[in-house]
């Protein structure tokens, strides 16, 4: 009896280590399985081990937009004999520019200033030669008088007006209409679409130089693309001086024609081959 109440307590006192032991098994068992799935999973969304044996294709995309957002800069510059009566007279020729482009339907978040300065002027004076004829070297500089400039930013979603509202803006007594460009307005869309021909162009050269080689495309496993979609943008310019001048405020609208924008992309994908 004495045997078997000792052999009792031996069992006792082993059960313990047993369930430990299985329990570190298991746990031991789903690390491995775990770590198996995890290296699986990266080799799918490529960031396991590096491929060794891949090629590389360029593609080009592009597409052609008609423009349909117009923009020119008007800019005025006044002097005076201090700050205040120079920004009085620009002031006034920038707000009859700003009330001529309202009425003629252009939206208030278009017009926005995109410089405006204040600076001294100043000029070099001699020194006053004396009676005897004797001209002291040197002088000095001479306050002025102050100039100030103010440049508008115009955008105009009816590109058919661009022309009349040169025109019109240049009687308006500005220093300078410049600037104008033909822009797309939804520029992003028209970059995607010539990004997504140049993809197209990638993948038609790749699986032509698969099948050339002998080899097959397993995935992709890099992309670039140089710089993003490039934008060739038609331009005109229509500047002009000496706005007081009878014959610019008499100038009839300009024919402009704004052609068509050219937006190129050029990618690079790179594939992983067996």
């Amino acid at each position: 009896m004495e045997d078997r109440h000792i052999d009792r307590i031996i069992e006792a006192t082993h059960w313990p280590r047993k369930m430990g032991a299985v329990a570190l098994g298991m746990l031991a068992l789903f690390l491995l399985m775990m770590t198996v799935g995890e290296l699986k999973s990266l080799r799918f969304i490529g960031s396991g081990v590096p491929a060794t044996n891949t090629i590389t294709v360029t593609g080009e995309g592009e597409v052609f937009a008609v423009p349909d957002i117009a923009e020119f800069n008007a800019s005025v510059l006044e002097v005076g004999t201090d700050v205040k009566s120079a920004q009085d007279k620009a002031t006034k020729k920038i707000n009859d520019i700003y009330a001529y482009l309202k009425d003629a339907g252009i939206d208030e978040k278009d017009i926005r200033t995109i410089d405006y300065t204040a600076n001294p002027q100043y000029e070099w004076q001699s020194q006053v030669c004396q009676e005897s004829g004797y001209c002291p070297p040197g002088g000095r500089q001479v306050l002025k008088g102050y100039e100030v400039s103010q440049t508008l930013s115009v955008k105009v979603r009816d590109t058919e007006k661009a022309g009349d509202l040169l025109a019109g803006v240049g009687g308006k007594s500005v220093s300078s209409v410049s600037g104008l460009n033909f822009t797309v307005d939804d520029q992003e869309a028209v970059e995607a679409e010539a990004r997504d021909e140049a993809i197209a162009d990638a993948k038609a050269k790749a699986a032509v130089l698969a099948k050339s080689l002998g080899v097959s495309l397993v995935r992709i496993v890099g992309f670039s693309e140089d710089g993003g979609a490039i934008p060739y943008f038609t331009k005109a310019a229509y500047g002009m001086g000496g706005a007081e001048d009878a014959a610019v405020r008499a100038a009839p609208a300009p024919e402009i024609p704004k052609g068509e924008n050219k937006i190129m992309s050029s990618i690079s994908l790179t594939y992983e081959i067996q």
